[in-house]
């Protein structure tokens, strides 16, 4: 992976997710560098974002780089019409790295082909969040002290959620068991069920989010129904609300039971679950910018000198 684009998390292999978690738990404790002195990162976000972008544009500077980029396309010539190719040529004249968000599904991987730097993807469409898949690994493995054989609960939109997605892959090298709650308009696609039985992964599909699956799981990853991932605004106000995770929910759950979310919520955590010990959505996102600071020095292929510090 060094000195190279990083567009899927399966792209990684175990000895590298587990090196970028040292690195990620290394950045925590020692956040300021000068790693990136001299470099120009670009973060183009074709699709809103708050806490991918910020926590992506904070680790650059915490590395001690520059940040150039949009956050609304609105603003920029491709509302003029100008393709994706040519304002990836064009943005890596100026820059040492591009993080990209976009809406289709492939954009990342097209990109990477046609820049001459790095590309990482923040989220393309429905399709995956590797760094958002790094984090989430962090916090699981900080919440849980391994990562190996857990019971993982994923709730909601299991059809267009990328980090969800993301995560079963990254997860198969560590033997988990997933609990697959959605309804039928939104369960897990068939591709990622197929990912799940030819890599041996064990997994429920329920539509029924209840007492006997929260109280035997170890990790609950609830996700918002994703309103812009929707043609049909009907079918969305038909499943918005049928999952919400209440603190009376966790009165029987497991000590070690941690509840992640991937933000922004909207109705399915209520906020009476925020003062339970076992809610760590907040930290999960915090972990992002440690896991981000991994990534872009990997991505870059800048070495980690630990013992110096």
């Amino acid at each position: 992976m060094e000195n190279s684009s990083l567009v899927s998390i399966n792209a990684l292999t175990k000895d590298e997710i587990v090196s970028l978690l040292e690195d990620a738990k290394y950045f925590e404790e020692h956040p300021n560098h000068r790693f990136l002195a001299g470099k120009v990162v670009a973060t183009l976000f074709f699709e809103p974002s708050t806490r991918t972008r910020l926590s992506f544009e904070t680790a650059v500077n915490r590395l001690g780089g520059r940040v150039i980029g949009f956050s609304d396309a609105s603003t920029t010539s491709s509302s003029k019409g100008e393709s994706l190719k040519d304002t990836i040529k064009m943005v890596s004249n100026y820059v040492d790295l591009i993080i990209m968000r976009h809406h289709l599904e492939g954009a990342a991987c097209y990109a990477a082909e046609v820049s001459p730097v790095p590309i990482i993807n923040a989220g393309d469409g429905a399709n995956q969040h590797p760094s958002q898949t790094l984090l989430d690994l962090y916090s699981i493995y900080k919440t849980q002290g391994r990562l190996n054989n857990l019971n993982i609960t994923l709730v909601g939109d299991l059809k267009y959620g990328r980090t969800v997605h993301s995560l079963i892959m990254a997860m198969w090298h560590f033997n988990p068991t997933f609990n697959f709650v959605a309804s039928e308009e939104l369960k897990m696609p068939n591709e990622y069920k197929e990912f799940c039985e030819e890599h041996g992964i064990k997994y429920n599909e329920v539509t029924d989010f209840s007492e006997d699956v929260i109280n035997n799981t170890d990790i609950i990853y609830m996700t918002r129904v994703q309103r812009e991932r929707f043609t049909d605004l009907m079918e969305y106000e038909r499943v918005k609300n049928l999952y919400t995770l209440h603190n009376a929910m966790l009165e029987n759950s497991r000590e070690n039971l941690r509840i992640l979310h991937p933000l922004p919520r909207v109705n399915e955590i209520s906020y009476d679950v925020d003062e339970n010990p076992k809610a760590y959505y907040f930290n999960q996102a915090k972990n992002g910018l440690f896991a981000r600071q991994a990534i872009i020095c990997k991505v870059l292929g800048i070495k980690i000198n630990k013992e110096a510090k």
